[in-house]
């Protein structure tokens, strides 16, 4: 059992340094890049990538969660078994930090760079748009919403099996399409703290919104899945967990 946790919690450290490293990498590094800059566009697939390409890398040993949102929504759904959230979430943290002060080092290297916002994520002057805080609020909600949502319907009874990280991650490049002018799109906690640390106090002062409101959104979709979904009789994916646990 102990084997069988280490294995997972490795894995979604790896898969949400991944995430942090190469959806921010290509925010921080690549967006504006002279002349061949990738911009939103190449920033909302880096991001769904980086799930799509982990899903099948390691959902099949942790699920794949990679953000702290998803195993909350899943174990509110009854898809992720109680041991194994704390532990999850504080990998995925780890993953995180690790992935951001990688590419802080890496960033910095140019000369004259200057980290801004690092990618962070943010409300009212912080945010790209200069969102106010109740619309930064109600869109992380939504968006981890629909994106749990999706996740728990891809990945449900009659759905095609061994195909979910497709969906997802495009759920998640369509995410960061919409929500990236309004909040620089988090949807997880964890890659909204990650960035935070280098950013600054102003941006690691919002990090909260980013932490309850992806939360709320998460949880509330996976009480909804738990009667729209019947999961009475959950089939064998690999992104998430196997059976239904208490």
């Amino acid at each position: 059992m102990g084997d069988d946790l280490t294995r997972r919690v490795a894995a979604e450290f790896f898969g949400t340094f991944w995430l942090t490293f190469g959806g921010c990498g290509a925010a921080v590094i690549s967006a504006a890049y002279p002349e061949l800059g990738i911009g939103f566009l190449g920033v909302a697939f880096a991001f769904g990538l980086t799930v799509l390409s982990m899903a099948y890398a390691v959902g099949h040993i942790s699920g794949g969660h990679f953000n702290p949102a998803v195993t909350l929504g899943l174990w509110s759904a009854g898809r992720c078994a109680n041991r194994h959230v704390l532990p999850y979430i504080v990998a995925q943290v780890a993953g995180a930090i690790v992935g951001a002060g990688f590419l802080y080092l890496i960033a910095s290297g140019k000369a004259g760079w200057v980290p801004a916002g690092f990618a962070s994520n943010g409300y009212g002057e912080l945010s790209p748009g200069k969102y106010g805080l109740s619309a930064c609020f109600l869109t992380e909600i939504l968006a981890t919403f629909f994106f749990l949502f999706i996740i728990l319907g891809a990945t449900s009874k009659g759905a095609a099996t061994g195909f979910a990280g497709i969906p997802i991650g495009l759920a998640l490049t369509l995410i960061h399409l919409i929500t990236i002018p309004v909040t620089n799109t988090s949807v997880n906690p964890a890659r909204s703290l990650g960035p935070a640390l280098f950013a600054g106090a102003d941006h690691l002062a919002q990090v909260w919104l980013f932490w309850v409101a992806p939360i709320v959104g998460a949880m509330i979709a996976g009480y909804l899945a738990r009667w729209l979904y019947e999961y009475s009789a959950i089939v064998d994916t690999t992104v998430v967990e196997e059976r239904r646990v208490p």
